[in-house]
């Protein structure tokens, strides 16, 4: 049994990575329709023809690695529990130390390890590409020290759940879930709080706006939107990336406005005020708070059905799967996949209400800066700047765009500024 669900994992995997690559490579159309041609939004009017090559060349890889990533890291749990090797990190844990709490540390540490080991090849690849589209500027010694942050990081993380969520199974076999939920609303209000104090200086360096103007002009806007911000960040990327970013982050005292170093070197102060405008939005129209608020909605939700498929699953093929019962730490395989699969399911939903907010940003940023030159011309230059493609096929926007598509962007600005245009007429 353990070796039939094992081979039909793995040609589902195959199927599925075959669709996949006909759909990206084969089928997908990217194209423009044709009333955009010309326009603004037409990639052929603002990129050469390189760089036209590239953005198809580099979407559809990038594009593929994605979609292959997420399964692969189902297929590896599912390795992990029918080979036993669940069991035998339980059984090494248990041979290093009499104390439960280093037993877990060390089963967690274990398993974090293993699965390192096996998806490291595809974020190798991952970088690899970057690099070799000149997307990517970090050198490997560099971008090995922010894989061993995320390691350690993602590994107390996964230390804390493991403790906290088999100790409430142990407690409570019917409404462990719901306490866990309980629990991981003040960790993650927590966890966001420290993010830009502690978590982000562990990867960059930040520091005030070196331009003393523009930081001006942009605590100006923060002022007429009603923002308490009192300096703006800049963050040094330019040795990693050639892309451009910039955002807000952190909650309460800690909110911050960040830049990214290649934004500041590549943009106009119009066009930095218009990227500040719209992130501006999200603090004006609480999207934060309202992320936070769908995120735990749906981490309920999510808690729920993984307890409730976890009981039909391990009673079902527990002993194929080699699980006793949930609540024993061998699950632990299975508690993540599980979850992984619900958050894959969910992302076009969550995706969705993101480019919802993300086009309301995009709405305030041209009606607070009245600058649709400023707009399209940002947008042009990320799209450069990215490689990304500005009509994404339909899966692609689906599961991987929290943003509208620059086709969406731009012509959103256009219509904008027609419809002035006719009132002014008017």
């Amino acid at each position: 049994m353990a070796r039939k669900i094992g081979l039909y994992g793995i040609l589902a995997y195959i199927v599925y990575g075959l669709f996949f690559y006909w759909y990206l490579f084969y089928f997908a159309d990217s194209s423009l329709p044709f009333e955009y041609e010309g326009s603004s939004a037409d990639p052929a009017t603002f990129l050469n023809g390189r760089e036209l090559t590239l953005s198809e060349e580099y979407s559809k890889i990038r594009n593929l690695l994605f979609f292959l990533s997420t399964p692969f890291e189902w297929l590896l749990y599912i390795f992990v529990l029918l080979t036993g090797l669940s069991g035998a990190f339980k059984k090494w844990a248990g041979q290093s130390s009499k104390f439960k709490m280093i037993q877990v540390a060390i089963y967690t540490f274990w398993l974090s390890l293993f699965a390192y080991a096996v998806t490291f090849p595809l974020s190798y690849i991952s970088h690899s590409l970057s690099k070799s589209y000149n997307i990517s500027t970090q050198s490997f010694p560099s971008w090995m020290k922010d894989e061993l942050i995320d390691f350690w990081i993602n590994y107390g993380t996964m230390l804390i759940i493991v403790a906290v969520v088999y100790w409430l199974m142990s407690k409570s076999q019917k409404r462990w879930w719901l306490y866990a939920w309980l629990l991981s609303v003040p960790f993650t209000l927590f966890v966001m709080f420290l993010q830009p104090v502690v978590i982000d200086p562990l990867y960059n360096d930040f520091y005030p706006l070196k331009d003393k103007q523009l930081e001006a002009k942009i605590l100006d806007m923060a002022s007429q939107a009603n923002i308490p911000a009192e300096h703006v960040f800049e963050v040094n990327m330019a040795e990693k990336t050639n892309s451009l970013n910039a955002y807000v982050t952190g909650i309460g005292a800690n909110s911050r406005i960040v830049l990214w170093d290649t934004t500041l070197n590549r943009l106009t102060d119009d066009q930095i005020l218009f990227i500040m405008a719209h992130e501006m939005a999200h603090y004006v129209e609480k999207h934060l708070y309202i992320g936070i608020a769908g995120y735990l909605l749906l981490s309920l939700l999510g808690l729920y059905l993984v307890a409730r498929l976890m009981n039909i699953i391990v009673a079902k093929w527990g002993e194929v799967l080699r699980i006793p019962r949930v609540n024993d730490i061998r699950s632990f395989p299975l508690f993540l996949l599980l979850l992984s699969v619900l958050m894959f399911a969910a992302s076009p939903f969550s995706n969705l209400v993101s480019r919802y907010q993300e086009s309301r940003a995009d709405k305030y940023a041209i009606e607070m800066t009245d600058n649709v030159e400023a707009g399209v011309t940002t947008f042009q230059e990320l799209s450069r700047a990215g490689l990304s493609q500005v009509n994404p096929p339909l899966l692609v926007k689906l599961f991987r765009y929290g943003h509208p598509t620059m086709l969406e962007r731009i012509s959103m600005l256009e219509e904008y500024e027609l419809e002035k245009r006719r009132e002014n007429q008017e």
